[in-house]
């Protein structure tokens, strides 16, 4: 590991919590001490307590992706083959707060973030996947969910898919899976409205099977942390590469999580892997 890397990562090597899942995604640190995960690929969402074997908790969850909480503490889900992003209550059924914009179904809904004011930015790729006769939006886009529940474009983009906020929440960073393999900033005012676009950085992989960008999270110093090819990916706020973070599979997507939010949970192909940083990451601003 490089001297960069080892004044940002604590542990020696990364520890597996879990493994024999298909395509793990959208891991949630619930503040009750445990972890929230997705298998793709069996539509299956897990919680899984460290130490401890993994709990099947949902079934048939529609192909389910990215988590976050909305303002009250409830679980946000990105269902996408259902085209949708739900509200898990506290009875278990799960609410539609999300499903359209504008009288147009959404695509595929990715990955989703939680705003200070209580608003939720979502990524909303997958038109591609699509049947024709199903597209309702010719392109793929950024969205936000208002408070009000009003649904708004944020902006069309080529494919986005991971998506957080920096500390102060002035900058919107979203991640390009497809061609060019990419970072971009939205620049935001006081009101969440986008004022400016910037190219944050490249992540660039001549192997598509070895990562793309994908999920992303900051730490308190404004690091950005992006899941890519060969590992997970770590930039200044300034965009320079730190370095790679290497781990047994590949990541798709990384959570903050534990008693002091520093260890970071990376969903990796097959398997659920930990490590401990020496800085803490962002919270999730749940009222």
């Amino acid at each position: 590991m490089s001297d960069a890397l080892s004044s940002i990562v604590e542990s020696e090597e990364a520890e597996r919590l879990a493994t024999g899942f298909v395509f793990t995604e959208g891991p949630l640190w619930h503040p009750d001490g445990y972890l929230l995960f997705v298998d793709i690929r069996r539509a299956q969402i897990f919680r899984l307590v460290p130490g401890e074997e993994p709990e099947l908790i949902r079934e048939n969850s529609g192909e389910s992706n990215g988590m976050t909480f909305d303002a009250q503490g409830n679980v946000v889900i990105c269902e996408m083959v259902n085209r949708r992003l739900t509200r898990l209550e506290e009875d278990g059924s799960y609410t539609t707060i999300a499903d359209g914009c504008d009288g147009r179904r959404l695509n595929r809904p990715n990955d989703v973030v939680l705003k200070t004011d209580g608003s939720l930015y979502f990524t909303n790729p997958g038109r591609d996947r699509l049947d024709a006769a199903d597209v309702d939006v010719q392109f793929n886009s950024v969205h936000r969910i208002r408070p009000s529940g009003e649904v708004e474009l944020v902006a069309p983009f080529e494919y986005p898919n991971g998506i957080a906020f920096s500390p102060e929440e002035s900058v919107l960073y979203v991640a390009n899976t497809r061609s060019g393999q990419y970072i971009m900033a939205f620049e935001l005012d006081g009101n969440g409205d986008v004022v400016g676009l910037r190219h944050f950085a490249d992540m660039p992989s001549e192997h598509a099977d070895n990562g793309v960008p994908d999920g992303m999270k900051v730490d308190v110093e404004g690091r950005v942390y992006c899941t890519g090819p060969g590992g997970c990916w770590v930039f200044e706020s300034s965009g320079e590469l730190v370095g790679v973070i290497e781990l047994p599979e590949y990541p798709a997507n990384c959570a903050w999580g534990g008693e002091d939010n520093q260890t970071m949970y990376f969903t990796s192909n097959s398997s659920i892997y930990s490590l401990r940083m020496t800085t803490p990451g962002t919270r999730i601003p749940v009222r």
